[in-house]
């Protein structure tokens, strides 16, 4: 009878191939950890006072650069404005990115910019309670330092200010600093050009109350965010590297498969499905990106990423629910439409909230979910909600393997009835699947941790809170290990041309007279998940 390829492989082969996989899944972590620098870093700006004497700047605004041959009219501070009686419509605040000097770069991928004021406390000018700052900004970019500068987006937005003031509001502690929360500001989905420029203006206007009340403001501080370039290549490099591997695997495993004289059941279709999704995951796409300028590219990383985790997680479902040896009637995709549902509809509210962040910024860089109260309790809630339910997915994994393993030990009964040879068969076929089941469960575990972890991470920025460092390691680390999961699973779990119980043929045929007395058990996933091995009566006494 053919079996599945875990089932005939020898366990010398098998062990040569776990081997194999855990150099792989250390190598991989090594990559990360010794040859790529770390994801993402972070540069400081401090914004440049710049002076405007046009009085039509409305209808015609000009670019103002802080540094350079065409470099602006600058006041050192707001006390020299008022001295030169220069009135806060007319400064503008131009921030250059990057530093003198340097320059951006395609590697970067993606540019996070997040908003700083500092805020000095003054008696008859203290900010309000609620208080919140307009901020009419455009940014454009160039090439090179010589050609004009070009608008690339503008806005007017509204940021809430959170700041708080230790120290005794007494004349004594006039000039310090109030501590004020980040604010989200801008967010690029690709770094296409060389060099950017911001100009933000604080429009005061008394009759409409814009900008009354926030307190003297001394400086604008920006901090950039993005992608380092070393890793970003370690990255591409290694999505190069295992796509085609996994594209192999893949084909070679339906090719065994469509060799059967039987339908592909419902186990074998949600592997190949696996399949596809890390290999939509795998294609490096974003080679493309250092050439183009894909301001997307972000948004289609999350859906792709999406899809997987989708994927990844009905199969775990649908891989234990095969396994449970219930005698329920399985082998259907309907059978389980109670569990995968769920994970659908987490699915679709994660993409909706990527949208209602991600997919506007394609149109405006500066707009943020963040940015309003509502917007950022339902982020909050989506962060603390998706971590909640991460981690009991993860229970109920852990409940479901316990009863894979549960009916597996009473199923164990049957075996001290068999032959010798049929008996150590199944002994390490239990061996294996569990061996398998606790990988799973590992590799789910990881998962998860990565995924609380990555949300955790992104959010800090936004929300002003402490995160958890992840380095290179462990991006490369959980990436390597979900292409060897998928890539085991396709190779362990394709038909094996090996047939079974050809040398104990002769022990097998014994008992052919009289009745037999059918005792049937499922072990694991042979012709089908719900193959059934039958012994005669005679068999069971020997």
């Amino acid at each position: 009878m053919a079996g599945a390829i875990i089932e005939n492989m020898s366990t010398k082969k098998l062990v040569i191939l776990g081997v194999i996989l855990m150099l792989f899944q250390a190598f991989s972590f090594m990559v990360g950890g010794l040859i790529a620098p770390s994801p993402t870093a972070a540069v400081s700006y401090l914004a440049t006072k710049c002076v405007d004497n046009e009085k039509t700047h409305h209808k015609n605004p000009k670019w103002f650069t802080p540094w350079g041959p065409d470099q602006c009219s600058k006041i050192k501070d707001f006390d020299e404005a008022m001295v030169k009686k220069i009135e806060a419509n007319n400064i503008v605040f131009a921030i250059h990115i990057p530093p003198p000097n340097t320059e951006m770069s395609t590697w970067f991928q993606f540019l996070l910019l997040i908003l700083h004021f500092d805020i000095a406390f003054k008696i008859q000018n203290q900010i309000a309670d609620g208080a919140s700052i307009t901020i009419d900004v455009r940014l454009a970019y160039r090439d090179d330092k010589l050609s004009e500068w070009t608008q690339m987006a503008h806005s007017v937005e509204q940021r809430k200010l959170s700041c708080n003031f230790t120290a005794a509001k007494t004349i004594e502690n006039e000039g310090r600093l109030y501590d004020c929360d980040l604010l989200p500001f801008m967010e690029l989905g690709s770094v296409a050009h060389k060099y950017y420029l911001l100009n933000v203006r604080l429009p005061v206007n008394e009759r409409k109350k814009v900008n009354i009340g926030i307190g003297e403001i001394n400086d604008m501080r920006l901090v950039g965010i993005h992608q380092n370039g070393g890793f970003t290549k370690v990255w591409f490099a290694m999505k190069t590297f295992l796509t085609p591997s996994v594209l192999i695997i893949m084909i070679w495993y339906w090719k065994r498969i469509t060799q059967m004289t039987r339908p592909p059941v419902l186990l074998e279709k949600v592997i190949f499905a696996l399949g596809i999704s890390m290999t939509f995951i795998n294609i490096p796409v974003e080679w493309f990106s250092v050439g183009f300028d894909w301001t997307w590219m972000l948004l289609f990383g999350d859906i792709r990423q999406g899809i997987f985790y989708a994927m990844l997680l009905s199969f775990w479902i649908i891989f234990c629910g095969e396994h449970l040896m219930d005698q329920t009637e399985r082998n259907r995709f309907s059978v389980y439409w109670k569990q995968v549902i769920p994970i659908v509809f987490g699915s679709f509210c994660l993409f909706i909230f990527d949208m209602c962040e991600r997919g506007v910024q394609l149109k405006n860089p500066f707009y943020s979910i963040w940015a309003s109260d509502v917007g950022t309790e339902l982020a909050m809630a989506f962060i603390i909600v998706a971590g909640i339910c991460a981690c009991l997915y993860f229970l109920f994994l852990c409940f479901m393997v316990f009863q894979v393993f549960r009916n597996i030990s009473g199923k164990r009964s049957c075996l001290p009835a068999m032959t010798k040879a049929r008996r150590l068969h199944y002994e390490g076929l239990i061996f294996r699947f569990k061996f398998l089941m606790l990988v799973t469960l590992a590799c789910a575990a990881m998962t998860v941790i990565f995924f609380i972890i990555s949300q955790v991470s992104e959010g800090h920025w936004l929300w002003g809170g402490h995160t958890v460092q992840v380095n290179s390691a462990f991006f490369t680390g959980i990436y390597g290990m979900w292409n060897l999961y998928v890539f085991a699973l396709m190779f362990l779990y394709a038909p094996s041309h090996k047939r079974y119980g050809d040398e104990q043929s002769s022990a097998d045929q014994v008992g052919n007279s009289g009745e037999d007395t059918q005792l049937t058990t499922t072990i694991t996933h042979v012709d089908g998940p719900t193959e059934i091995y039958k012994m005669t009566g005679k068999e069971a006494q020997e």
